[in-house]
């Protein structure tokens, strides 16, 4: 039987892959770095606009906070798999695109397990079809807030880390 793939395009596409890998160092500064960045834009647009309460407050600071350290190294994965060889510009936009999907991707996914979590007491019983249809309801809708109200949460303060953070990965590509 033959292979589906030649093994040296198999052995080129394992060795692209291995060496999109960013170091433990730099997606571990890196994350620290974007978890803090994330979660003080999202607590400085909430303190601008004197939104809730202190409790409140934290929980969004920190939700923006977690999804940007998740965020950082499956974002430079992604730019660093796709750059791979190529030119500056290349180089940040995929940066520029890799980082605010995987940032604003998993802090979506968080705040839609949280708001997922706060509804899951009045679903139907677990692994049901009434349930599963109650729960990619309540899923979507809870993403399309996100996309409403969440994201304006990252403007200025976000939105000028990733160009930064882009303008770092590009120069360094070099």
């Amino acid at each position: 039987m033959t292979p589906l793939v030649h093994p040296a395009r198999r052995h080129r596409a394992l060795g692209r892959l291995r060496g999109a890998i960013p170091t433990p160092g730099t997606a571990l500064l890196g994350a620290l770095l974007w978890a803090a960045t994330m979660g003080a834009s999202a607590l400085l647009n909430l303190l601008l606009e004197s939104w809730v309460t202190p409790d409140k407050i934290r929980t969004v600071t920190l939700l923006f906070a977690v999804g940007g350290a998740l965020a950082f190294p499956v974002g430079l994965f992604a730019a660093r798999l796709v750059s791979l060889g190529r030119s500056w510009e290349v180089a940040f936009a995929a940066a520029f695109v890799g980082l605010a999907a995987a940032t604003i991707g998993l802090t979506a996914g968080l705040y839609a397990l949280q708001y997922r979590s706060y509804y899951a007491e009045w679903h139907a019983p677990t692994f049901t079809l009434t349930w599963g249809l109650q729960f990619v309801f309540t899923m979507a809708v809870a993403l399309y807030q996100f996309v409403v109200l969440g994201i304006r949460l990252y403007f200025p303060l976000g939105f000028v880390a990733l160009f930064a953070a882009s303008l770092w990965f590009a120069r360094r590509r070099r």
